[in-house]
C-alpha cells in the first residue's frame, strides 16, 4: 500500500524523524484555518499516491491569501497522470542549506533490503551518476558502521554525520517494525546547525502485512479496481510495469514476480485469488486487469492443489469469448485437472507452457 505524503510523514514523526509544520485540508476553509496557524508563505502540496508531482505543477508556493484562494482551488481540481488529490497539504516553507536523497527499500533482486543515497536531493535518482547502493545484512537494522560508510560517501562533515546516522536507524527501524517495503525522503533537507528535514515521504507497505498495523490500516483507500477485487474474494495490486502476473497464493505470485523482475520484465499488475477460486470470480479477475490500460500481457502461474485448474481455464476462455480479453495470455498451469485445462485453452489465444520459466522468458520478449 502507498501512502500519502503527509501519512508517510506521520509515521516519520512518530519515529522521530524531523518534519515541516503542516496542516491537512479538504476544502478552503480547512486551507484558511491552516494559513494561521502556519503562517505565509508556505508550500501547497497535492496528496497523491503517483509520482513526478513538482513537474506536473501539483506543488505551489503560497505568499498570501488571495493566492491561497486561487491556487488552493487550482490544485483540488487539478488531476495529475490520471489521480485527483482528496486533501491538499500546508507545510511551511524550510530555509535549505543542501538537498540530499535518502531511501530504504527491498531489493527482490537480491531478496534483502538495500540502502541508497545521494549528495543530490529532488531529482530522478535513476540519472544521478552520483549515488551510493549498499545492501543492508541486517534483517534487524542498518549497522553503524555501514550509515557511516554512507554518510562518508555522500561527503557529510564529520559534524554532520552523527545526525545523518541517527535518521538512517529511525528510517530502519520505521522499515523493519512496520513491514515497509520502501521508505524514500527527497529531498531529506539540511537546514542550520546540520539538522536535517524529510521535505517528502515516500513509504509503501507490504500488504499482506497490514492485518498486524492496525495503525496503518486506517490509512486504506481502495480504488474501484481494488474494492472490485476485494469483493469478489481477491488480492490486486497495480504496480508500474506492463505485465500484469496471477496466481494462486501471495508466495507463488511473489516468487513469480522476482523472477519476472530477474527476467528482465516489469510487473505492471499482481493478482493472487488464493484457495478459494470459482469460475466467476476468475473471470472477475480478468476484468479487472483488462480494465488496466497499461497492461499489454498477462502471465498466469497455477499450481493447482486446492484450486481447479479447468476452472481457471474456462474462466480464460469466457472472457476471450465475450471480448473482455483482448491481449495474449502466457499460462503454466499444472495440478489438479491441468489435462482438462489445456484442452479446454489448446484452441484458444492463450499460449501454455510446461515451465514457468518459458511462460516468462515468452511474456517479456513479447
Amino acid at each position: 500500500m502507498k501512502l500519502l505524503e503527509y501519512q508517510g510523514k506521520e509515521l516519520f514523526n512518530h519515529y522521530g524523524i524531523n518534519v515541516p509544520k503542516s496542516y491537512l485540508a479538504k476544502n478552503l476553509e480547512e486551507a484558511k484555518q491552516g494559513s494561521e496557524r502556519i503562517g505565509f508563505p508556505f508550500v501547497l502540496k497535492s496528496q497523491l499516491t503517483v509520482g513526478g508531482r513538482g513537474k506536473a505543477g501539483a506543488i505551489l508556493k503560497c505568499k498570501n491569501e488571495k493566492e491561497l484562494v486561487e491556487k488552493f482551488d487550482e490544485l483540488i481540481n487539478k488531476e495529475v497522470y490520471g489521480e485527483k488529490p482528496k486533501t491538499i497539504l500546508l507545510e511551511e516553507m524550510a530555509d535549505i542549506k543542501r538537498e540530499f536523497y535518502v531511501s530504504l527499500y527491498l531489493n527482490r533482486t537480491k531478496r534483502c533490503y538495500s540502502i541508497i543515497a545521494s549528495s543530490q536531493g529532488g531529482i530522478e535518482i535513476e540519472s544521478v551518476d552520483k549515488k551510493v547502493i549498499f545492501d543492508i545484512p541486517d534483517l534487524n537494522g542498518v549497522p553503524s558502521e555501514l550509515a557511516y560508510k554512507v554518510a562518508e560517501k555522500i561527503n557529510l562533515k564529520n559534524s554532520e554525520k552523527n545526525a545523518f546516522v541517527e535518521l538512517i536507524q529511525k528510517l530502519s527501524k520505521l522499515i523493519y517494525e512496520k513491514e515497509a517495503e520502501l521508505a524514500e525522503i527527497n529531498p531529506l533537507a539540511m537546514v542550520n546547525h546540520g539538522k536535517f528535514v524529510a521535505l517528502d515521504a515516500k513509504v509503501i507497505i507490504d500488504d499482506n502485512a497490514l492485518f498486524r498495523h492496525e495503525d496503518i490500516k486506517k490509512y486504506e483507500e481502495l480504488s474501484d479496481l481494488e474494492a472490485h477485487a476485494k469483493n469478489n474474494g481477491f488480492s490486486f495490486v497495480e504496480l508500474d510495469g506492463d505485465i500484469a502476473i496471477i496466481g494462486n497464493g501471495a508466495g507463488l505470485v511473489m516468487s513469480t514476480l522476482d523472477m519476472v523482475t530477474d527476467a528482465g520484465g516489469k510487473a505492471g499488475a499482481f493478482l493472487d485469488f488464493g484457495g478459494r477460486a470459482t469460475t466467476e470470480s476468475i473471470y472477475q479477475a480478468l476484468k479487472v486487469i483488462s480494465r488496466v490500460d497499461k497492461i499489454r500481457v498477462i502471465l498466469v502461474n497455477l499450481f493447482g492443489g486446492i484450486v481447479r485448474t479447468d476452472l481457471v481455464a474456462q474462466a480464460i476462455l469466457n472472457a476471450y469469448n465475450d471480448g473482455t480479453l483482448k491481449i495474449p495470455v502466457f499460462a503454466r498451469i499444472t495440478g489438479a485437472e491441468s489435462e482438462k485445462a489445456r484442452e479446454l485453452l489448446k484452441n484458444s489465444k492463450a499460449r501454455l507452457f510446461n515451465t514457468v520459466e518459458e511462460a516468462i522468458n515468452a511474456a517479456v520478449k513479447y
